[in-house]
């Protein structure tokens, strides 16, 4: 059984970023996906920046 540590989580909050920016410029959002990208890169240095990042899109989004 596998456990997770700190790293790993921090490097799957990346990648799930990065999907999330993949999927903001497939759809014509291109502010969004620089914005989520932006965040992933930063994410190394201050973690869970993309996950809040992505929730507070999703919350602008939805607001509208």
């Amino acid at each position: 059984m596998t456990s997770f540590d700190s790293k790993s989580v921090n490097k799957l909050s990346i990648v799930s970023t990065l999907v999330d920016a993949a999927i903001a410029f497939s759809r014509g959002r291109k502010k969004s996906g620089l914005l989520l990208v932006g965040a992933a890169a930063l994410s190394s240095r201050v973690p869970g920046l993309g996950t809040a990042v992505s929730l507070f899109l999703r919350l602008v989004r939805r607001l509208r």
